[in-house]
């Protein structure tokens, strides 16, 4: 399969270039980018053929592209994808709008094309560890769930994430989606209603975009959800930020860490000093090496619930008994590469844990980072 990348506006390009690279199956055809002195300082770096103009790559026929320009400019690309019959994976948010989200539906329906949004958390193991907790009622009915995505501005990456018109806004638009998406697929329920207190807290008077969200979800099965999406990290943070998550159910609580595996770094020379340098599973990997990818007719990768396929032995499961001893706090285990998850089951006075990872410190506490591929201490999803 022949795949192309329309656009290194979005930082995430650096990281996809690199994913498929190492896919057998996967021919890289290069880049479009229509500023030339980045242009040909992207196509340097990382080896790549660079095109002048987007339609300069799609003449030479890919199956598929990755869309990474800036949100405001999505529809534009893939109006000029789907005309050129190719399969599409999108960078996150859709677009700006409502409009031109249901126009990009319509010609992508018309052309006979598949669209998909990237929402790599859905190969995340701990992610999928809790789904499948969830299904199978070991929680019991879930009360409610606490997310957090909260991170840095991401302006001194690409300055465009702070502009009102290029990127539609700002922490809101940026953070909100992958838990969103997860609350979504894990319960196979609609968001029903919002409340949301949004507002520029932490960047005012430099930034003209909200740096600061927090959301009160309903879900259609009832279940209540919340959203911290702020841009809350500081720039001297050891990595981006965060994505954790607690489901709370009427026979137990899961704690999900989704990057807690990292090695604290401390380098003159790095980006952050100290940085968290993760070594976890990488969840772009694994959705772009889904098996779905291996034709464009099946090239859904955003939506299927099957191990990606080079993953797959890095994330063997491994029975951990329930019935140890905790008295107190949380215990990681180290059966696999798989992120930390922690679940107990209620009363507290008989407590059990079952967790999954691995940790830096032995008393429990964790958190960490995936290393971004193609820079250095960089994660791959801002």
């Amino acid at each position: 399969m022949r795949i192309g990348i329309l656009s290194f506006a979005q930082l995430h390009a650096e990281g996809y270039q690199a994913n498929l690279k190492i896919i057998p199956e996967v021919e890289l055809v290069g880049f479009s980018h229509e500023n030339a002195d980045e242009g040909r300082s992207y196509a340097e770096k990382f080896g790549l053929r660079w095109f002048p103009r987007h339609r300069d790559l799609l003449t030479e026929g890919p199956d598929g592209v990755l869309i990474c320009a800036e949100n405001a400019h999505h529809r534009e690309l893939v109006e000029l994808a789907a005309e050129a019959k190719c399969q599409i994976l999108c960078e996150k948010p859709i677009e700006t709008n409502l409009a031109d989200a249901k126009a990009m539906e319509s010609i992508c329906a018309k052309n006979n094309v598949r669209f998909m949004t990237a929402f790599p958390m859905r190969f995340a193991p701990s992610a999928r560890a809790v789904r499948t907790m969830i299904q199978r009622r070991e929680l019991g009915n879930v009360l409610g769930v606490n997310g957090i995505n909260h991170s840095e501005i991401p302006k001194a990456h690409r300055a465009w994430f702070a502009d009102k018109h290029l990127a539609g806004g700002g922490a809101v638009m940026d953070h909100t989606v992958h838990l969103a998406d997860l609350y979504r697929w894990y319960f196979e329920a609609e968001v029903v209603e919002v409340y949301a207190e949004v507002d520029n807290l932490f960047y005012p008077n430099q930034v003209d975009v909200d740096t600061a969200g927090l959301l009160l979800l309903t879900l259609s099965n009832g279940v209540q959800a919340s959203i911290d999406c702020s841009w809350s990290r500081p720039a001297s943070y050891p990595r981006w930020g965060h994505l954790k998550m607690e489901v709370i159910g009427e026979k137990g609580t899961a704690v999900m860490d989704g990057f807690a595996q990292y090695l604290t770094l401390y380098s003159d020379s790095g980006l952050r000093n100290p940085s968290w340098v993760g070594f976890g599973p990488d969840p772009n990997q694994a959705s772009l090496s889904h098996p779905g990818i291996a034709s464009a007719s099946k090239m859904n990768i955003a939506h299927s619930s099957k191990p990606a396929s080079l993953c797959a032995a890095s994330q063997k499961k491994q029975t951990v008994p329930v019935d140890s001893k905790v008295s107190s706090g949380r215990r990681c285990l180290t059966p696999s590469p798989a992120d930390c998850l922690t679940y107990s089951l209620t009363p507290l006075s008989h407590r059990r844990e079952r967790s999954f990872g691995t940790t830096n410190q032995i008393d429990g506490d964790r958190a960490g980072a995936v290393q971004y591929p193609g820079e250095r201490n960089r994660p791959w999803m801002d």
